[in-house]
């Protein structure tokens, strides 16, 4: 892979890179060594610092998931309920991306610090027995909140930690946790919250959010905002009609960001475990199981597409993935039992693990001065219609069932998949050798 400027301007030209492995070289590795690349990205202390804050966020960010939606689902047993109370984790950026731009407004570290802890106060108030729903969903939406700025934090802090086809590396190990984060955050919250019960599960991940912050201000190391403390800044609405212009202007970003959009629907199961399991006579545990299926998948996708397959490979099998990743939401046509089910979500997973590719060459082909906002900006579209897919198809299930529902979203997939993958077929090549013109000798 490339460097992640396109100006051929040094990556390190207004932060120190003595964070890098003995071993590195300025232009990264070579296209020969690419298989390297992990061994080299774990050997950096900040980035293990950075990693290990997002494994504690993700497996916090799903024990309160799985434990909210069961809370909410149990009180009420609607499957509409229980898809409001899950698309409330997604919702946020549809009303507030502009808090995306924090990341290249205020120091990075700060920023993942503050919004660690503030996710933190909040989550133990949604655990407090008696909570009506309304005041759940509240404070879940709330929760959310600082997850935008904090994720679009740490994909630039880690720009600036790692370049090259390293930070490829670096983002693909970044999203593998994700997926055993989220695995160990729901098939564990469903089995601890049947022994526990749902509120003390909720009121204690928000020790986990408290342990990220911990490591980010101890491993990590300050640097000063990307625009000066001097440096006039620009106004929200300003930055984000700047980050939109910036994504949707270049059809490369623009694709990119649609592919990783089509989440939205093939994600829809997700939102529908509860009700999926009633459906069937099973509990909270069978629901943690359907959740986590992607995300067996995905892990498993994930590395063999970011280690085994080059790099200039896998870019191009961006698009048939993206169309797979739909086809296994087809068999709910014929009612499958619960093995079916979870065997079904973890293929679109393996599938799936095309977004490992699109997140990080999406951040390597845009500016540094832009990354936090435009990548906030692509999140928060991710987030938002993983919501509004969640929320709709729980208002559909409540008349139709999640069969129908599900097999609907498939269908779609695969139809916007396509109308995707036949442009990223031109621009894949385009997209390689632009980012192979900016590598440094």
């Amino acid at each position: 892979m490339a460097n992640p400027r396109l100006d051929n301007t040094p990556d390190n030209g207004d932060h120190e890179s003595s964070s890098a492995p003995d071993n590195a070289t300025p232009a990264g590795p070579g296209k020969d060594d690419w298989r390297s690349s992990y061994r080299d990205v774990m050997a950096i202390g900040e980035f293990r610092a950075v990693w290990l804050a997002h494994a504690l966020s993700m497996i916090g960010s799903n024990l309160l998931n799985i434990a909210t939606s069961i809370l909410v689902f149990q009180v009420t047993g609607s499957a509409l309920a229980a898809g409001v109370t899950l698309a409330l984790t997604f919702l946020p950026p549809i009303i507030s991306p502009l808090i995306a731009g924090l990341a290249d407004l205020f120091p990075r570290r700060r920023v993942m610090v503050i919004c660690d802890l503030a996710r933190a106060a909040v989550i133990v108030l949604i655990g407090i027995p008696g909570m009506p729903i309304w005041a759940i969903w509240l404070l879940l939406f709330c929760s959310v909140l600082p997850s935008i700025p904090f994720a679009a934090a740490r994909a630039a802090m880690m720009a600036e930690i790692i370049q090259g086809e390293r930070y490829v590396a670096s983002t693909a190990i970044i999203q593998l946790t994700s997926q055993i984060g989220m695995l160990a955050g729901l098939v564990a919250g469903g089995v601890i919250v049947a022994h526990v019960g749902p509120n003390i599960t909720v009121m204690s991940t928000g020790i986990l959010f408290v342990l990220s912050a911990t490591v980010v201000l101890i491993g990590v190391k300050a640097r000063p905002a990307p625009r000066g403390e001097k440096e006039e800044r620009p106004g929200f609405a300003a930055m984000t009609r700047d980050g939109a212009k910036l994504v949707f202007g270049d059809p490369r970003l623009r694709t990119l960001a649609l592919l990783a959009w089509l989440a939205g629907l093939y994600m829809i199961p997700y939102g529908l475990a509860n009700p999926m399991a009633a459906e069937i006579g099973a509990g909270a545990a069978a629901a943690g199981f359907i959740m986590a299926g992607s995300s067996i998948g995905a892990f498993l996708g994930g590395f063999v597409l970011t280690r085994l397959v080059p790099p200039p490979t896998r870019m191009r099998l961006l698009g048939p993935l993206a169309v797979l990743t739909s086809v296994p939401l087809l068999l709910w046509l014929f009612d499958p039992p619960l093995w079916l089910m979870v065997t079904a979500l973890a293929l679109c997973g393996v599938a799936g693990s095309y977004q490992f590719v699109a997140n990080a060459a999406f951040v390597l082909c845009v500016p540094k001065e832009g990354r936090g906002l435009a990548f906030g900006l692509v999140a928060s579209g991710l987030q938002a219609a993983q919501g509004v897919g969640i929320l709709i198809a729980g208002f559909f299930a409540e008349f139709f069932g999640t069969g129908v529902v599900i097999v609907s979203a498939g269908v779609l997939g695969v139809g916007f998949a396509v109308l995707l993958a036949i442009p990223w077929s031109r621009l894949s090549g385009e997209t390689i050798a632009r980012m192979d013109a900016t590598e440094r000798p």
